[in-house]
């Protein structure tokens, strides 16, 4: 397993944070050199139902998560340093249960 990046290097930030659910989930965008788009956010307590358009690699930087797969009655729980795969065209439902749940959002091809 690949350690979760600490710092990104060269990239451009948009300054206009991606603001969902009345504020409970914050991100801002980061524009990789070579093109790559990535996201780095944090996720207050509460659940939390996302769609995807491109397959995404999340990976909790700090604090820790329930994450269920649509389609799946599968519920896994995902705590710093650790990732998951969410395929394209579908979806997840993320539930903090108590603090800050960290995360890199990268948007596979």
């Amino acid at each position: 397993m690949t350690a979760i990046a600490s710092q990104f290097n060269g990239v451009s930030v948009v300054t206009k944070a991606n603001v969902y659910f009345d504020g409970n989930v914050v991100s801002h965008t980061l524009l990789m050199p070579e093109g790559a788009k990535k996201t780095l956010g944090l996720i207050r307590p509460g659940s939390f139902h996302f769609g995807t358009d491109a397959s995404e690699l999340m990976e909790i930087v700090d604090g820790s998560c329930r994450v269920s797969l649509d389609g799946s009655s599968e519920v896994r729980t995902y705590s710093a340093g650790s990732s998951f795969t969410v395929p394209a065209k579908s979806g997840f439902t993320i539930e903090v249960p108590s603090g800050l749940c960290q995360y890199i959002c990268s948007f596979l091809p």
